[in-house]
């Protein structure tokens, strides 16, 4: 998209954000798999681990996404900001769907309200970081930053 900033001074702050919700999302499925992990996969209970709703498939899902976005940050090389974008939407919809199930019986992942709050702030901060982070060449930087400037 030509209208993200490429080589943005804030770029590695971006993605340590992308890095500590890769580690959140691994913490939490961890946690929430030791909590749970007797119970059946997609139970519907009153399990709950950092103040979220959780299930064995849910913990499974959320260690998963974590260890994609952990990954994708140490890859780096422009492919955490595809994969930050491409999960970022994908929290904030899964979120979105969360929310529609919450009190029926498709609620196959436990999710809470709680559960729903965080898996859209943190899809909009992995957007964020897949917004601001992309690294290019001096000369893209220019070309962007000479873009810009027109307006």
């Amino acid at each position: 998209m030509g209208h993200n900033p490429v080589n943005h001074p804030a770029r590695p702050i971006y993605r340590m954000i992308a890095g500590l919700i890769g580690l959140y999302l691994v913490a939490f499925g961890v946690l929430g798999f030791l909590e749970a992990g007797g119970g059946e996969f997609f139970a519907q209970d009153d399990t709950m681990v950092l103040g979220q709703g959780t299930n064995p498939g849910n913990s499974v899902i959320s260690i998963g996404l974590g260890l994609v976005i952990l990954l994708a940050t140490l890859v780096g090389r422009n492919v955490d900001i595809v994969v930050d974008k491409w999960l970022g939407y994908g929290l904030m919809a899964l979120g979105l769907a969360g929310l529609a199930v919450l009190e029926t019986d498709a609620n196959y992942l436990n999710l809470t309200v709680a559960t729903t709050i965080v898996l859209m702030i943190l899809g909009v901060a992995l957007l964020m970081a897949g917004m601001y982070g992309k690294v290019g060449s001096e000369e893209e930087a220019k070309a962007w930053r000479d873009g810009r400037l027109v307006l």
